[in-house]
């Protein structure tokens, strides 16, 4: 097996695990983050009625450090600003079989910054 679907299939396997435990509600929606090799993409989802309540990615922004740090850094700050306008407070973390290091440790540090709780 290549080593690339090896990767997908291990994330899979990881994302499955994280998504039997956590679900969005409508009084606390789900944070969910994608990661790409070239963007960070954020959003907080209510599964109950399947909508996408609030997102932001690296792309709208248009800067040169989609891909890095202080691209998630941006995406997390401008995403817990849009779900402050949106009244959303708590929120429960789906990092979507990710591992929790660099882009997606800094967008979560900084949505909590911006005073999401989770």
């Amino acid at each position: 097996m290549k080593i690339s679907k090896l990767k997908l299939k291990r994330r899979s396997r990881r994302k499955r695990h994280v998504r039997k435990s956590v679900f969005g509600t409508p009084s606390q929606p789900r944070l969910t983050v994608y990661r790409s090799l070239n963007h960070i993409y954020a959003q907080i989802v209510d599964d109950l009625s399947g909508r996408t309540l609030v997102s932001a990615d690296s792309v709208q922004a248009k800067s040169t450090d989609g891909g890095r740090i202080a691209g998630g850094t941006d995406v997390g700050t401008r995403l817990a600003e849009k779900a402050k306008v949106a009244g959303l407070q708590r929120v429960a973390f789906d990092r979507n079989g990710f591992r929790f290091h660099g882009r997606v440790k800094a967008l979560a540090d900084a949505a909590r910054k911006g005073g999401l709780e989770f």
